[in-house]
């Protein structure tokens, strides 16, 4: 029997921290294989083999900003890059009908509402962590919310100095597990960060709560508060591949899935 051919994989911000574990990660596996590594236009690694940027020996993948050509040739694209870049990725991957897996956060309304039209064509795995351990995480914490209605929530979250949006992807990911186990949506009962006179704990509120420093990868606790005891459910991630093979199952799962927008709960049969 013909062996199967790897899938065509192409990395996005492919000189940055996940994008170069990404790398590493794809030549660990034998069923994928990197196909294209994209940067945007004028980045100084532009060229450059991205096994080389990677820490690996050469790839011969250069550093390219072709993203609408390398897609039309990939079967899935991996991105952890920013919003206005992950919106034209999505839009790339709708007119090619491949696989997207999407680990950026920060997204608008509005780019959110291009993301799902997007999903129209494409399959698109979007999750603010790709880990199996946070998703489970999520999984219990939306299911100590439905059981503790009356427990104040509050969500802590730590990474490293050079993250630019807070909270973090996971942290709102958790947000959501915890909204859905009460029945209810998260924007309208959360609350960001308090200064002052913040007066009492409003019923039934979210709270959230962000660390930045050194290089902390990830850490993560979710504490519910109630009469004279706390439940405290935490995740701490230590090292960037958890991530990376997250990403990698999900470009594996969306292989012949109808177009929509999907999380890694999804992935994970969760």
């Amino acid at each position: 029997m013909a062996s199967t051919s790897p899938l065509r994989i192409t990395v996005a911000g492919a000189s940055g921290r996940m994008g170069c574990t990404l790398i590493r990660a794809l030549a660990e596996a034998e069923d994928l294989r990197l196909a294209f590594a994209l940067e945007r236009a004028g980045h100084p690694d532009s060229g450059q083999d991205a096994g080389t940027i990677a820490g690996l020996p050469p790839l011969k993948v250069p550093i390219s900003d072709k993203f609408e050509a390398a897609l039309g040739a990939s079967d899935a694209v991996l991105d952890f890059t920013a919003p206005p870049a992950s919106v034209a990725l999505a839009e790339a991957a709708a007119k090619a009908h491949i696989v997207h897996v999407i680990g950026t956060t920060g997204y608008s309304a509005e780019d959110m509402n291009r993301v799902q039209a997007a999903a129209k064509e494409a399959v698109i795995i979007k999750s603010g962590n790709m880990s199996l351990g946070i998703n489970l995480l999520a999984a219990l914490v939306r299911a100590a919310a439905k059981a503790l209605p009356n427990y104040d929530i509050e969500i802590l979250e730590m990474h490293h100095r050079m993250k630019v949006d807070a909270p973090s992807g996971t942290a709102l990911l958790l947000g959501e597990a915890a909204a859905a186990g009460r029945g209810i949506a998260l924007q309208g009962h959360e609350v960001r960060g308090r200064d002052g006179i913040a007066g009492a704990r409003p019923d039934g509120a979210i709270g959230f709560a962000s660390l930045r420093g050194g290089t902390v990868v990830g850490d993560h606790l979710v504490t519910l508060a109630g009469p004279f005891e706390r439940i405290e459910l935490a995740h701490r991630a230590e090292d960037r591949m958890i991530f990376a093979r997250g990403a990698l199952a999900a470009a594996r799962w969306g292989q012949g899935k109808m177009p929509g927008l999907y999380s890694m709960a999804d992935v994970l049969g969760l």
